[in-house]
């Protein structure tokens, strides 16, 4: 019985001795084991460090696309919502960016917003609309959303500064415009806009074009022939897309003396689907000249 007793307590010291043994050693092998790997890692070729190196900046680089395509989504999706000011909100830590797609974008929605601010906050909104489209040009030159909205703001800014300003900035405004439709010949909508602009100017008042003649010596021309061409070229690619664009096919044919036209043009104004108020607004114009003709 005592020996067993012995036996138990000399094993159980055998036993402790390794443990502690063991204990002392394997930190020394896991030192050892890493410096192993540490040497490995020391002694790689330029070029496995540099394939590692790519890996990982490619890897980032990825990520940070998908982010920004999600981010872009997400603002498409709430600008066809009528949310402005939620994109400007989610846009606006990206402004000092240098990113095009998400310039213009934030500056669409400060238009957007701008139309419906009161006459301070929207002179304030138009000139940050304005510099932003003008930095992202800096950028990039060939974009044509950037010609697009930039011939926008210049419109409403040129607006904004008066009469003068105005017949000033319209050769800018057109030059926008056509490098724009050269960029993307299928936008309805820049065609509607050039429409709008050979329109205005064909529809300019004496006293209008005297103050052209000041300013540039010569006024900028064009004909309600070439406004309708524009007009009928908007509704041929996107047909019914517009509102206004059915109202200023009517208004045009009504300045070239082609009253049944006129006429058609605004009965499809009138009972055109209305979706906001530029809808409601182009109703409401179609319907008062149905009534006077």
């Amino acid at each position: 019985m005592l020996l067993q007793r012995l036996y138990r307590i000399t094993n159980c010291n055998r036993i402790l001795r390794r443990a502690v043994l063991y204990k002392n050693i394997h930190p020394v092998c896991k030192w050892e084991n890493n410096m192993h790997i540490f040497r490995k890692l020391t002694i790689m070729s330029p070029f496995t460090v540099m394939g590692i190196w790519g890996f990982i900046k490619s890897n980032s680089d990825d990520k940070t696309q998908i982010a920004t395509k999600e981010l872009l989504a997400k603002a498409d999706t709430l600008f066809d919502q009528g949310n402005y000011r939620n994109i400007y909100n989610l846009l606006s830590n990206y402004k000092d960016s240098k990113n095009v797609e998400i310039l213009w974008r934030l500056s669409r929605a400060i238009y957007k917003m701008s139309e419906i601010a009161s006459d301070v906050e929207a002179q304030k909104l138009t000139y940050e609309g304005y510099d932003l489209l003008c930095k992202a040009l800096d950028i990039q030159e060939d974009h044509y959303a950037l010609h697009k909205w930039i011939s926008i703001f210049l419109n409403k800014k040129s607006i904004l500064e008066g009469t003068k300003a105005h017949i000033k900035e319209s050769y800018n405004i057109k030059k926008h415009m056509l490098r724009a439709l050269e960029l993307n010949p299928s936008d309805a909508t820049l065609l509607y806009m050039l429409g709008s602009w050979c329109y205005e100017v064909s529809n300019l008042t004496w006293y209008q074009r005297k103050i052209a003649s000041v300013v540039f010596g010569e006024p900028p021309t064009s004909t309600f022939e070439e406004a309708l061409m524009y007009h009928e070229a908007a509704e041929k690619t996107d047909p019914n897309f517009y509102s206004h664009n059915l109202l200023m096919l009517g208004k045009t044919y009504l300045k070239l003396n082609r009253k049944e036209d006129a006429i058609k043009y605004f009965k499809k104004t009138a009972e055109f689907p209305a979706k906001n108020d530029e809808d409601q607004q182009a109703k409401q114009e179609a319907q008062k000249i149905l009534n006077s003709i």
